[in-house]
């Protein structure tokens, strides 16, 4: 965890070209640290949360409710 919090962005890249972590807490695994899906997979077209900005639009009240995001996500129920 210290190493991620003094480089995230640089192993998020690297996470991005395919690497994996494991992220631990006080010396045992706490996590596992890689890419979504391969790069141009189908699953990414069918991911709601990857493709919420081809859908989602700017609220002209300001902040967005969890509410506005679950429904963009997920549709109204």
């Amino acid at each position: 965890m210290l190493e991620f919090r003094k480089n995230a962005e640089g192993i998020l890249r690297r996470v991005k070209r395919g690497e994996r972590f494991v992220l631990s807490h006080r010396g045992r695994p706490a996590a596992l640290l890689g890419p979504l899906a391969p790069l141009g997979g189908d699953s990414d077209a069918s991911d709601p949360f990857l493709t919420i900005a081809e859908r989602a639009v700017p609220s002209p009240k300001g902040k967005t409710r969890h509410d506005d995001v679950d429904s963009v996500l997920y549709g109204d129920a």
